[in-house]
């Protein structure tokens, strides 16, 4: 039996006003000459948030555009612009949802590393250490800010830089940031969240690590979706510690099949991970039967309008690229399914299922 060998996060903070922890918690990090930079969701310009970025030197804030999911393409772009401008940089400070953490982590890597971010999608392509890097959450589920990759669509498929380098130096959980998000879209990144712990518990590589953080935050998230009449501070606390417990509890296992799912989606339409997780939910009946008539619940609780129909009109190639991208997410099948997944998750079935959506 070979057991993994997991890299954690190596500093956390968590509590309400933590932010302001960040200059002295940088202090430490920076290196003479070459600045910290801030790569921030383009949600925030104009917004408070910026002016509290403890800038210093040539630091550098970079309003990075999350409209649609990291493209490897972006991560190559912006860490070039940096080594043209600066050289080297002290390190990346990624600040917004898991679009933003992910960027962060990924040109941290791309600074140390040569060639294209397209080289190392897959497991373990990764050979050098990135930069310093930190993740810093205003939106809460995705659990970005704890997993050892970092999600990319490249030129022929949507997967994660996953490497021991890979995840952040340093996180600061501040769940007043997460104060005032649009409703939708906690919602649906609150959801990603549930959706990891149902399939992470209903997993084949389930174990007793990854069962303790996903029970936990299964039962954080049913507390603020469905116990709650009304969003409050507390909900925002518990959000945050659920996408932080959601994401240990993947550490040690796997998701399974809306992910799978949705990665075809993302990948061909360009539908964003946490609603591309809630528009397949919607379809799994067969696979996880109680966690999808409570998703439905919550859905319904939280008058939240689900888009239909997203896979009419698409031709037999689109369905034929979605089916090869979902596919080829191999681990999440076997987590699902068994090892004989293959034999129950057919192109036929698959495409099916796609045209439901």
């Amino acid at each position: 039996m070979h057991f993994r060998n997991f890299k954690m996060v190596s500093y956390v903070v968590y509590g309400r006003g933590s932010f302001n922890q960040l200059d002295e918690i940088l202090a430490l990090q920076r290196k003479e000459d070459t600045p910290m930079i801030f790569l921030v969701d383009h949600f925030f310009k104009d917004m408070p948030l910026v002016n509290r970025i403890p800038l210093r030197g040539k630091d550098k804030i970079i309003f990075v555009d999350v409209t649609f999911e990291p493209k490897t393409k972006q991560v190559d772009a912006l860490a070039q612009e940096l080594k043209d401008e600066f050289g080297a940089i002290s390190g990346v400070i990624g600040i917004g949802g898991g679009s933003a953490m992910d960027l962060a982590k990924a040109v941290s890597l791309m600074m140390t590393n040569p060639g294209s971010s397209a080289d190392y999608q897959g497991w373990d392509l990764v050979k050098n250490p990135g930069v310093y890097k930190a993740g810093i959450p205003t939106l809460s589920g995705t659990g970005a800010e704890v997993s050892r990759t970092t999600v990319l669509t490249g030129p022929t498929r949507k997967l994660g830089m996953n490497s021991d380098f890979t995840p952040f130096d340093q996180i600061v959980l501040d769940p007043e940031l997460t104060k005032g998000a649009p409703e939708n879209q906690r919602f649906y990144t609150g959801m990603d969240c549930y959706i990891h712990c149902i399939e992470s518990l209903e997993g084949t590589y389930l174990n007793e690590f990854s069962k303790s953080y996903g029970e936990k935050a299964l039962q954080l998230c049913q507390k603020v979706f469905v116990d709650k009449n009304h969003w409050d501070d507390a909900c925002d606390d518990q959000l945050m510690m659920a996408s932080y417990a959601g994401g240990m509890s993947i550490a040690y296992s796997q998701v399974g099949v809306a992910h799978a799912v949705s990665y075809g989606l993302s990948y061909l339409l360009g539908t964003r991970h946490g609603i591309g997780n809630c528009i397949v939910m919607n379809h799994l009946e067969e696979y996880y039967p109680a966690g999808v008539k409570e998703f439905k619940y919550m859905v319904e609780k939280n008058k939240i309008d689900l888009p239909t129909g997203i896979c009419k009109g698409l031709t037999d190639e689109q369905f034929d690229t979605m089916i090869n991208v979902s596919l080829g997410m191999k681990p999440l099948w076997e987590n699902a399914l068994g090892k004989d997944w293959e034999k129950m998750m057919t192109r036929e079935k698959l495409r099916g299922l796609y045209e439901k959506l």
